[in-house]
């Protein structure tokens, strides 16, 4: 398949996604971006995700990037796709690559915006430690003030970094998560320390199959500005929410989402995100799968056995 069929494969399957929520993509802001990267369109990981409440309005898309494309923010500020903020953010993924190994990159945008966020990957043999990511120039300091309490709920390995350029914040994706990290004492405890809001019963069940978790925090102050605990599972029904709204939404996109992968169920990544004031959900429907998502999906469905 050639790389303009792919970019209109995946953006036909984005204009899909985007249909069961209402949202009309943004094609002048959406196909540009594509075409920039319709090399890794083929075999490279493709997610369309949802959220609850007030964000119910949009979708977000996700794509990975191999480093051998290069540096993909450079790309889109290079070729006007996004404008440079003249913040320590437009350094951060460079920086990232130069004192780390980086095993893959991937953008992040909504299909009504365009273009919003990178991603940095690490080697599941050789992920990093807080200490090694607060060592990085551009890396907002908040990281280093908030390694010890990192390190007292078990939060150290991280799987990949994110960058958002709109909101100028961070992710730091911590992996190898234990048993005690996500016991429902353990993440009250957590949040209320933060003072994010707690969750639910049924947020704590959630939060105990979790694969990775993930603080967002910024330049400007130490505090961390939301959590969030991530769940892959086949699952349609796993929205940990009590409201019918909620769960009719969730099990309908998670039931209908495009997906190229023929033969196997549709795989899908939930998010609880916690914030001074809320609760809210999101939801990934992976519209391309590389082995790396099955191994995971079987690891913590074994864990369910």
């Amino acid at each position: 398949m050639s790389g303009a069929a792919d970019v209109e494969r995946v953006y036909a399957a984005m204009e899909e996604a985007a249909g069961l929520l209402g949202v009309t993509c943004a094609r002048e802001k959406i196909y540009p971006l594509l075409t920039e990267f319709q090399d890794t369109l083929t075999d490279g990981v493709v997610v369309f995700s949802m959220a609850s409440g007030r964000r119910s309005t949009e979708l977000d898309f996700s794509i990975s990037v191999p480093t051998s494309q290069g540096d993909p923010y450079a790309t889109v500020v290079d070729k006007g796709l996004f404008p440079a903020t003249g913040h320590p953010v437009d350094d951060l993924l460079a920086d990232t690559q130069k004192h780390l190994p980086v095993s893959m990159f991937a953008i992040d945008g909504e299909v009504t915006g365009g273009f919003k966020k990178t991603y940095a990957f690490f080697p599941t043999d050789d992920m990093p430690g807080v200490a090694q990511l607060s060592a990085i120039p551009s890396m907002p300091a908040s990281v280093a003030e908030n390694a010890e309490l990192f390190a007292r709920y078990g939060l150290d390995k991280v799987q990949m970094t994110s960058m958002d350029y709109k909101k100028r914040q961070v992710n730091l994706y911590f992996s190898e998560l234990s048993q005690q990290t996500l016991a429902p004492e353990s993440v009250l405890a957590l949040v209320r320390e933060l003072g994010l809001h707690v969750p639910t019963e049924l947020g704590l069940e959630f939060c105990k199959r979790s694969f990775s978790v993930y603080p967002t925090l910024n330049w400007d102050t130490g505090k961390i500005d939301r959590l969030c605990f991530a769940v892959i599972s086949t699952d349609p029904t796993l929205v940990p929410s009590v409201d019918e709204r909620d769960i009719e939404q969730f099990r309908d996109y998670g039931t209908k989402a495009p997906y190229a992968y023929v033969g196997e169920k549709r795989t899908l990544v939930y998010g609880l995100t916690l914030s001074p004031t809320e609760e809210y959900y999101k939801l990934g429907a992976y519209y391309h799968i590389t082995d790396i998502q099955r191994r995971l999906l079987k690891a913590f469905d074994a864990l369910e056995d």
